[in-house]
């Protein structure tokens, strides 16, 4: 899979951009069919930082976003955020909603 990670008035060092990639491979783990990744990150005016994900898949894509005091905090959040959307997306199928069941009444 390929990371795109992009800084905003934060440079993007190396320990950042294996701790990314690190989290984001995590995710090939649940056998989806993930296209892309775009990471961005950002300082916020309050000295915290943003921390956003795009992962394409073939059914669309998948977006978290986080932010808090600490980056490396951020990206966990957000790799715990996306793992949930994929877990939900590959047991969709598998889910059974209620089925409507149909009492035909018959009137005499």
């Amino acid at each position: 899979m390929k990371v795109n990670i992009t800084g905003k008035n934060i440079e993007v060092t190396s320990a950042i951009r294996e701790h990314i990639e690190g989290k984001m491979k995590k995710l090939e783990k649940w056998q989806v069919d993930i296209i892309g990744c775009q990471t961005s990150f950002q300082e916020e005016p309050n000295k915290k930082k943003k921390f956003e994900a795009v992962i394409s898949i073939p059914k669309g894509q998948l977006i978290a976003s986080a932010v808090h005091e600490d980056l490396y905090a951020a990206v966990n959040e957000v790799e715990q955020k996306l793992e949930r959307q994929i877990n939900k997306l590959r047991h969709k199928p598998e889910a059974k909603r209620g089925e409507k069941i149909s009492t035909e009444e018959t009137s005499e």
